[in-house]
């Protein structure tokens, strides 16, 4: 039984990662959206309570982020 001399592949280049360039324009926008994001997560999970509800008396979303406020130690009873 013959062998066959197995040759390494060759081997990738390697170059140093290039850096995400982004306009400061749209890095503000970027930081908005998510600090606005942010702001209306807390305020659903920890400050929506039912009576003071954006929603008026409707306890939907108070009951679907229950216990995600109880995990994050935000009192609601």
């Amino acid at each position: 039984m013959s062998t066959m001399p197995v040759s390494p592949a060759p081997a990738a280049p390697v170059g140093a990662p290039t850096p995400l360039v982004v306009s400061a324009a749209k890095a503000k926008l970027w930081l908005g959206g998510t600090v606005l994001f942010g702001l209306l997560a807390y305020y659903f999970v920890g400050v929506d309570q039912g009576a003071f509800s954006v929603f008026g008396g409707d306890m939907h979303l108070h009951e679907f982020v229950h216990d995600a406020r109880h995990l994050l130690g935000f009192p609601c009873h």
